[in-house]
């Protein structure tokens, strides 16, 4: 068995995924690196993926498949790991080596003890390639570091802090074993990925290395601004589906981790509200509405808190003077926290 599989999701990806699977190489031989085709058509995406087959078959395997979206090339990932630990890595993004010289000892240990831990989590990095600027998102605040722990132990996340598919290296069988599945054909299933599994994990490991660059710029990249208002409703459908999958407070055993999820929670109703605002329209009003009410029927007791938490407060105000007020805040955050 593998200590780790990568999985790569590939769609018309030829311009740039040679630097992510090049950087995933250099982490060692006990890895899996599964490339995930998922139905490029515009490039020679397959043809890339099987000559890196070709050269490092022990280490590498290409999977072509129909276009199912992202999260359908996650689950396909997963289907076909071998690896003890499971990571996905976006075919534009890339590890940095010296944070993955270091992970992977204790992964290598892990893989061989009786009772792996089950999420381990390292910073990642805003690479703004075209600004020539970077940002280090990490959790030396939060977490302890360079020994397992539990969510009890866990501290306070600041306003910009939140675990990102970016950060997280889950135990593979912890995914297999809740029947992790994200939905096909829809962005942003990223945010159920390190959401859903969390009341599942028990033990965590944390080191305070940038290992994740997550590259930004692009302008047909899902978080381009623009390109979230034209896919608002599939934000809509991911929101809808958290809301579904954890049953908050009584869902989660810990109160420090029922904290997180409610203000992991928080943030996405927060971004649907915002950009719904953005779009402006009577038929992006009622969907605002909806999304709240479609809350408040589920869980009205964290409809209350969500409602009224610093985040959302601004973001529901009526008229436009409340409209603006929303995206003014919205902006000043993107400036502080360099997301997007």
């Amino acid at each position: 068995m593998k200590t780790i599989t990568f999985a790569i999701p590939c769609y018309n990806s030829a311009a740039y995924m040679d630097k992510c699977i090049e950087s995933l190489l250099a982490i060692g031989d006990d890895i899996e690196i599964i490339i995930v085709n998922d139905g490029s058509t515009k490039d020679n995406t397959a043809e890339i993926a099987d000559s890196w087959q070709e050269r490092y078959p022990d280490i590498v395997r290409a999977i072509h498949k129909e276009n199912g979206g992202h999260g359908s090339a996650v689950n396909c990932g997963l289907a076909h790991a071998t690896g003890t630990y499971f990571k996905v890595v976006d075919s534009d993004d890339w590890l940095d080596k010296h944070a993955m010289d270091e992970i992977m000892v204790y992964l290598r240990e892990q893989a061989k003890a009786e009772n792996p831990t089950d999420l381990i989590i390292a910073n990642y990095v805003y690479e703004k390639v075209h600004e020539g600027s970077r940002t280090v998102m990490h959790y030396r605040n939060v977490f302890p570091e360079g020994r397992e722990f539990g969510w009890n132990e866990v501290g306070h996340f600041l306003p910009s802090q939140y675990l990102l598919m970016h950060s997280v290296i889950y135990r593979t069988q912890l995914l297999r074993d809740m029947g992790l599945e994200l939905p096909e054909h829809c962005f942003y299933v990223d945010n159920i990925f390190v959401y859903v599994p969390l009341p599942h994990v028990k033990t965590i490991y944390y080191r305070d290395v940038d290992m994740y660059r997550y590259f930004i710029g692009r302008e047909d990249q899902s978080v381009n601004e623009d390109v979230m208002k034209g896919r608002i409703d599939q934000q809509l459908r991911v929101t809808r589906t958290m809301i579904n999958a954890v049953e908050l407070p009584d869902g989660v055993s810990e109160e420090r981790l029922e904290r997180y999820m409610e203000n992991y929670l928080s943030m996405m109703l927060c971004i649907c509200s915002i950009f719904l605002r953005m779009i402006g329209t009577d038929e992006a009003e009622d969907k605002r509405e909806e999304i709240w009410d479609y809350l408040k029927e589920h869980n009205p007791r964290v409809y209350r808190r969500v409602r009224r938490s610093v985040l959302n407060l601004g973001t529901n105000i009526p008229t436009s003077f409340g409209r603006f007020i929303g995206i003014t805040g919205y902006h000043v955050a993107q400036r502080l926290f360099k997301f997007n």
